[in-house]
């Protein structure tokens, strides 16, 4: 009860307050103009970060996370075109509804749905930390070195199988981000891996110049070679409050959905997506009127924005408890904490449990924020989707550049940001997902250090998983590789036939 009353007392300090209004009503307002997303804003807020105090930059990058995909849902349903990525399948039963002359239904629903995943995530995250709190605190004598580089392993290996459709895609991109991970020299051994004696590339790669680079720009390129179309007028009116009441019509999808968005929050490298993808298809299997969906189902659309609402504050749990974020948001966070001098893993709850339930608690008041907020002002936001792409994309460019150059005031690092903007946009222009490029990197120097950290422990392949915690990653990775081995030649045989 200590430790969470001095996270309430951190939270009300006024430079706190004020981060997380602007980040709440900032990630809103990004995550309601199609073409711009969380990633995109959080990595040109990263440098901006280095000049705040740790509790401000994290609850302003978790205002602009927790709150995105409340925004994104606003063009997905009006026009057919997802404020963020993980808002597609919010277009199929919300657009539908709104093509029915039933916009502020769909748009009532979504925030209420999305309310309720956010604030069902946060609470169940709460609760262990009150009920696990003290068990938690010994968590670190459990975990060694080899039990967090497992734990890396492990997530490695999830967000490959994640990704089943392109997963020969998503293994060569993680590839490439370990690749990058490891440029730099190595300063106890004194051996230079791929500097080729540039003196630059010593300390390695800055990780927020290679986000920006990945995200910001090539969405920028992007942007600026579309074209910009003229989204049809739709009408908005309506409250929140209304769609609470067609939840509670709802009770067992809306359960399900928050449930499938937590566990797949604490999943590392599984996400929204997933999420949604589960919740959908359990929401259909178990509707009356499974053929509605996709053609607007009140039923669909609860279950797309519960899930994909539920996770952020699910996956901020294993880059908490492990260290290991879950994905390309949380691995941006992780900078901070970095920067902050905070090694996420089990000693954060013996060392900093009050800043524990800052976050959390930053995260509800969030929530509660941008409910508020939507109430109020969902006609101007929805506005938003007429911002030309042109414009959006310059100014996108120019923040990034802004951003990139205040990290070192280095041309070097404008140059590599440009670098990694190109790689960016060719991956985005032939939709191959970029998560796993970032994860790799993330991992990458993760699997790296823990590596050298706990070398002179290992002499054999069964060193590394003679403890407890190692032992039963090392099954979990096995078990997942044969169920994706198995998955593959079920699918290959299906095709034969």
């Amino acid at each position: 009860m200590e430790a969470f009353l001095l996270g309430l007392e951190n939270l009300l300090k006024p430079s706190v307050l004020f981060a997380i209004v602007l980040g709440s009503i900032g990630g809103l307002t990004i995550g309601a103009i199609p073409g711009i997303g969380p990633a995109i804003a959080i990595a040109i807020l990263l440098p901006a970060t280095i000049f705040l105090d740790d509790l401000v930059s994290l609850v302003l990058l978790l205002g602009v996370y927790g709150s995105s995909m409340y925004g994104g849902a606003i063009p997905a349903i009006l026009i057919n075109t997802p404020g963020t990525p993980v808002n597609a399948l919010t277009t199929y039963d919300g657009y539908a509804m709104t093509r029915r002359g039933e916009a502020s239904r769909a748009l009532s629903l979504a925030y209420s749905a999305s309310f309720f995943g956010g604030c069902f995530s946060i609470l169940v995250a709460l609760i262990a930390l009150f009920a696990f709190g003290p068990y938690l605190r010994d968590l670190g004598a459990l975990f060694g070195q080899r039990d967090i580089l497992m734990a890396a392993v492990l997530g490695s290996v999830l967000l490959i199988a994640a990704h089943r459709q392109t997963m020969g895609i998503a293994a060569l991109l993680f590839g490439f981000g370990f690749l990058i991970a490891m440029i730099g020299r190595q300063t106890t051994r004194k051996i230079d891996r791929f500097t080729f004696d540039v003196e630059y590339l010593f300390p390695g790669l800055n990780l927020i110049v290679v986000i920006i680079g990945i995200f910001a720009l090539s969405q920028a390129l992007i942007l600026l070679t579309g074209k910009d179309n003229d989204p049809p007028e739709a009408r908005v009116g309506g409250g929140a409050l209304l769609g609470f009441v067609e939840l509670s019509r709802n009770k067992v999808v809306t359960l399900l959905s928050a449930f499938y968005g937590t566990i797949m929050g604490i999943i590392p490298g599984v996400g929204e997506f997933v999420a949604q993808f589960f919740s959908y298809s359990t929401a259909r299997a178990l509707s009356k009127h499974p053929t509605r969906f996709g053609h607007g189902s009140a039923e669909g659309l609860i279950a797309s924005e519960t899930a994909n609402n539920a996770v952020p504050a699910a996956a901020m749990i294993p880059l908490l408890a492990l260290g290991v974020p879950g994905e390309a948001l949380t691995a941006m966070m992780m900078v901070v904490f970095f920067d902050a001098g905070i090694k996420p893993g089990p000693d954060i709850f013996e060392n900093n449990p009050d800043f524990l339930f800052s976050l959390f608690i930053a995260l509800l008041l969030i929530n509660v924020l941008v409910l508020s907020t939507l109430l109020l002002s969902t006609r101007f936001i929805a506005k938003m989707i007429y911002i030309p792409n042109k414009f959006l994309g310059s100014l996108v460019m120019i923040l990034s550049f802004v951003g990139v150059f205040s990290i070192r005031n280095s041309l070097a690092d404008c140059i590599f940001a440009v670098f990694f903007g190109y790689v960016g946009f060719i991956l985005r222009r032939l939709d191959w997902p970029l998560v796993p490029l970032v994860l790799g990197l993330v991992l990458g120097s993760i699997i790296l250090e823990r590596m050298t950290a706990g070398a002179s422990q290992v002499k054999s392949l069964i060193d590394l998983v003679n403890r407890p915690v190692s032992a039963v990653l090392a099954i979990s990775i096995l078990l997942i590789l044969c169920f994706v081995i198995w998955s593959m030649i079920k699918n290959r045989r299906s095709h034969q036939s």
